[in-house]
C-alpha cells in the first residue's frame, strides 16, 4: 500500500479540480494544467480535497502508478495556487543574459549571441545581468527549461564558468602544475 498515495491532496483557497473520466483538470489563479490519469488510476473530489485510488482494471502497474498520480496531481494544484522557480548564476566576465518578451538572449563567449524563446506559461527574469529567474506553473516544463538554458553553456570544471543552478556545486579540477617536473 502506498503511504504517498493514500493521503489526500488538500485544495488551497482559489483552487478548482474537475475531474472527467481518466483527464484531471486543475484551475487556478496562476494558470490550468491538466493530466491524464494511467489506465486503473481513479481520481475523486471531496469538498477541500483530491484522493487517488488503484481502481480494480489497474493490472499489475496500478500499485506502482498510483504514488505517482498522486504526486502529479499535487504538483499541478501546488503550481496553479503558488507556482514553481528555478534560479540559474551566469559566471564568466562578460558573460550576460537580457530578457525583452518571451525572449531570452545569453550571450556566453561564443561568437554570437543565443536568443531562446521561452513557451507558453514559463515567465523569465534577469536580475543584474547574471542572475536568471524561470517561474512557471507546471512543475516539469520550468525543470526542462532551465535545463535547456544550463545547455547552452555547462559549468567547466577548471574555471567553473558557465550557466548553474544557483545552489549549484561545481567539483573544481587543479589545472596544469608549472614548471613541476
Amino acid at each position: 500500500m502506498s503511504r504517498i498515495g493514500k493521503t489526500p491532496v488538500k485544495l488551497p483557497a482559489g483552487v478548482k479540480v474537475d475531474v472527467k473520466g481518466q483527464t484531471v483538470k486543475v484551475e487556478g489563479p496562476k494558470g490550468k494544467l491538466s493530466y491524464d490519469m494511467p489506465h486503473g488510476i481513479v481520481a475523486k473530489v471531496e469538498k477541500d480535497s483530491v484522493s487517488v485510488s488503484v481502481g480494480e482494471a489497474a493490472g499489475v502497474k496500478g500499485p506502482a502508478l498510483w504514488g505517482l498520480s498522486r504526486t502529479l496531481v499535487y504538483n499541478m494544484v501546488h503550481g496553479v495556487s503558488q507556482g514553481f522557480t528555478k534560479e540559474l548564476d551566469i559566471v564568466g566576465v562578460g558573460y550576460r543574459a537580457a530578457i525583452k518578451g518571451q525572449v531570452l538572449t545569453l550571450s556566453l563567449g561564443y561568437s554570437h549571441q543565443i536568443d531562446y524563446t521561452l513557451p507558453q506559461g514559463i515567465a523569465g527574469k534577469v536580475d543584474a545581468n547574471t542572475h536568471l529567474t524561470v517561474t512557471g506553473a507546471d512543475k516539469e516544463l520550468v525543470g526542462r527549461v532551465a535545463a535547456k538554458i544550463r545547455s547552452f553553456k555547462e559549468p567547466e570544471p577548471y574555471q567553473g564558468k558557465g550557466v548553474r543552478y544557483t545552489n549549484e556545486t561545481i567539483i573544481r579540477k587543479q589545472g596544469k602544475a608549472a614548471g613541476a617536473k
